[in-house]
């Protein structure tokens, strides 16, 4: 995985890159002098962090003469580290600022601050890899343009997990499923000190036509749900299932869906409330 420099203009769409990078799993510093690079390095392979990225731009101003040694210096150690660097027109980087009404990090006139800091990153923007224009670009599609300049547009994770309802729902799901309408093993006492994840415990809680139809349902809203957020640009989505104790129903059905969902990269993060004989 890339040592990732960001750089680029001021309302070019650094924050919105920094923040995909983010939710991709890397570890963020920002504004980070060159002269800093080599033992930002140094901190994150000791720590063993593999996904990393750092900006700089106009705000490290007073730095960039040791650029091209820093660059240099880096680039000899790392053998994968990429710069991107992100620009717009001045057009649309007006209207930015007049959106948003921040002040540029150089704080004179706009349009001229544009000019003077074209030519203050020229040098990032000369040792750039990747050079992405914004200018008609939204802050979505910068995202999915990132993720697959770093190949990183299948890296999401569907995460499950059971619960009962009688200990709350957990508070970090984005979905809560209940499973509660669906035959309960605890009713049945051979198999009342089971868990889900036994075949004939499974096979109880979802017998019959309409257990299954509910199932499919259920599976079916799950992937719409979870390839919508996968599309909106996340990279995780957390479906929380919750039957009454969290030993049987909800249990199988989080199983199951991991084995019919796998496409989705899915992890079963915790069967919460599953312990191994209900009565301990």
């Amino acid at each position: 995985m890339p040592f990732v420099v960001v750089s680029g203009l001021s309302g070019s769409g650094k924050s919105t890159a920094l923040r995909t990078l983010e939710d991709a799993g890397f570890f963020i510093t920002d504004n980070l002098p060159p002269e800093l690079w080599g033992a930002m390095h140094d901190l994150v392979q000791a720590r063993g962090l593999t996904r990393v990225a750092i900006s700089a731009d106009a705000r490290t101003r007073d730095f960039l003469s040791a650029l091209d040694d820093s660059y240099l210096r880096l680039s000899r150690r790392r053998e994968d580290l990429r710069v991107l660097f992100l620009e717009a027109n001045d057009d649309v980087l007006l209207q930015r600022y007049n959106f948003t009404r921040r002040e540029h990090p150089l704080g004179e006139n706009l349009m001229f601050d544009f000019a003077r800091e074209r030519e203050l990153l020229s040098p990032l923007r000369a040792i750039a890899d990747t050079v992405i224009d914004t200018t008609a670009l939204s802050a979505k599609e910068l995202a999915a343009q990132i993720l697959r300049v770093f190949r990183l547009e299948h890296d999401f994770h569907l995460r499950l997990m059971s619960f009962g309802f009688k200990y709350a729902p957990p508070r970090d799901a984005d979905l809560v499923l209940d499973v509660r309408s669906l035959p309960n093993p605890y009713y049945d006492p051979a198999l009342r000190p089971k868990t889900g994840l036994q075949p004939d415990v499974a096979a109880y809680a979802l017998q019959g036509e309409s257990s299954e139809q509910f199932y499919a349902d259920l599976r079916d809203f799950v992937r719409v749900a979870a390839e919508r957020a996968r599309s909106s640009g996340r990279h995780g989505y957390t479906v929380a299932i919750g039957c009454t104790g969290g030993q049987h129903r909800s249990v199988a059905v989080a199983a199951r869906l991991a084995h019919d969902l796998a496409d989705l990269n899915v992890d079963i993060m915790d069967h919460r409330d599953m312990k191994d004989h209900a009565h301990e």
